[in-house]
């Protein structure tokens, strides 16, 4: 008998698939799966869970944004601006997927505790989180046609 140890554990369930307003493009799990680079570790319901929150929380960003839309007679995002939109749409969600999965993720602790490396891997999770963040922001404000600043308090 042998053991083979994964380093990447393999998706066992289909993804189940996430309903988007029809005016925006649909989601399909597999491709954000894909385009996130997510393994096995994430469960086919955490992604769709994360999805679905990624869904509610640029749909209602780009509210205001869909209203004139509509109002100018534009049928859906695919259409709208300069043709480019539908991909910045896209780029929110998964930048958004990954950071909700990142901080999920955060607290799981894998070294031992009072480990010195503790702390630093900690802290490479909570950049990735930021970077994640600042991506779904920015493809928001291109969509926007906003300027991309981002201004931190000290």
């Amino acid at each position: 008998m042998s053991f083979i140890a994964t380093a990447n554990p393999p998706i066992e369930a289909e993804d189940a698939q996430v309903t988007n307003d029809p005016w925006f493009p649909e989601i399909d799990a597999s491709k954000v799966r894909e385009s996130c680079l997510l393994d096995g570790t994430v469960t086919a319901v955490r992604l769709a869970d994360a999805i679905e929150s990624a869904i509610d929380t640029v749909n209602g960003e780009l509210r205001g944004y869909k209203a004139e839309q509509i109002a100018q007679g534009v049928a859906s995002l695919a259409v709208a601006g300069d043709g480019r939109q539908a991909g910045r749409y896209l780029r929110a969600i998964h930048a958004h997927v990954q950071a909700e999965l990142a901080e999920a993720y955060r607290e799981t602790d894998t070294t031992p505790h009072n480990d010195s490396k503790t702390e630093r891997i900690r802290e490479r999770i909570e950049a990735k989180v930021a970077e994640h963040q600042r991506r779904l922001r920015w493809a928001v404000a291109d969509m926007l046609g906003r300027p991309r600043t981002t201004v931190e308090l000290i």
